[in-house]
């Protein structure tokens, strides 16, 4: 998992460096690049809390980022900034990034409670 949200940031980043250059897209492309890249970061966080409270807060925060991430490319479709067919993958990368960790806040509540 840790390789696998380092490579969704790594797509993102280049993904933004590619965006058009005008102020919608950099801006928009400024709150991808931030959230996107964060759900890596942050996920290397969640691989060392130091309790199974903060485990979930951990991820938690990891499962924020990735849905922010998933608007911000919404928008760039939208506002026809970027081709749907071009962020269908990403997008479902990011997609299954959010389900993998909340399913696993969800076991790590449940096994937190028992």
């Amino acid at each position: 998992m840790k390789a696998r949200t380092k490579a969704y940031a790594n797509r993102v980043v280049k993904l933004c460096a590619a965006l058009p250059n005008n102020w919608i897209a950099r801006t928009l492309g400024h709150q991808l690049l931030r959230s996107g890249t964060s759900v890596g970061a942050n996920y290397r966080a969640v691989c060392r809390a130091k309790s199974s409270a903060d485990f979930i807060n951990k991820l938690r925060v990891v499962e924020e980022e990735c849905d922010e991430s998933l608007f911000w490319m919404e928008l760039l479709v939208d506002n026809s900034l970027v081709k749907a067919a071009r962020l269908r993958e990403l997008m479902k990368e990011g997609d299954e990034i959010l389900a993998i960790v909340v399913s696993s806040a969800k076991t790590a509540r449940a096994s937190s409670r028992a």
